[in-house]
């Protein structure tokens, strides 16, 4: 079973075993507006907590994705070079930016859990 995080970034990871899922939480998504281009993170490149690793671009504004933990990038979501608007569709969901193993468990201590984030987002 999968276990939900949260950055002060607005990154979500989904973390099962020592693997996680990142991408932008529906509240960012929100916030962005209409996404019109995403750049993703290389395969196969070693990051740190804390690096600007992709970016997303909206009608709005262009926004950079941190790394929330170390770890390296194992997968990238290439759907949404072709219809970055998956991730205001679906943001915690299909509109995953990238995957990645995770190189210090103890980092995730550092993140919110979905009700702290909420708290952290309510207006």
């Amino acid at each position: 079973m999968s276990k939900l995080y949260f950055t002060k970034d607005h990154e979500w990871l989904s973390v099962e075993g020592s693997n996680a899922t990142v991408g932008v939480s529906t509240y960012a998504a929100g916030q962005l507006g209409d996404v019109v281009f995403v750049e993703l993170p290389q395969i196969g490149k070693t990051v740190k907590k804390g690096e600007d690793i992709a970016v997303v671009e909206s009608v709005k504004s262009a926004s950079e994705i941190y790394a929330p933990i170390s770890g390296e990038i194992t997968a990238a979501n290439e759907a949404l070079e072709d219809a970055p608007e998956t991730v205001n569709e679906d943001a915690q969901g299909a509109g995953w930016f990238f995957k990645m193993t995770i190189a210090d468990a103890s980092e995730l201590s550092g993140l919110m859990d979905e009700a702290a984030y909420g708290e952290f987002t309510r207006e």
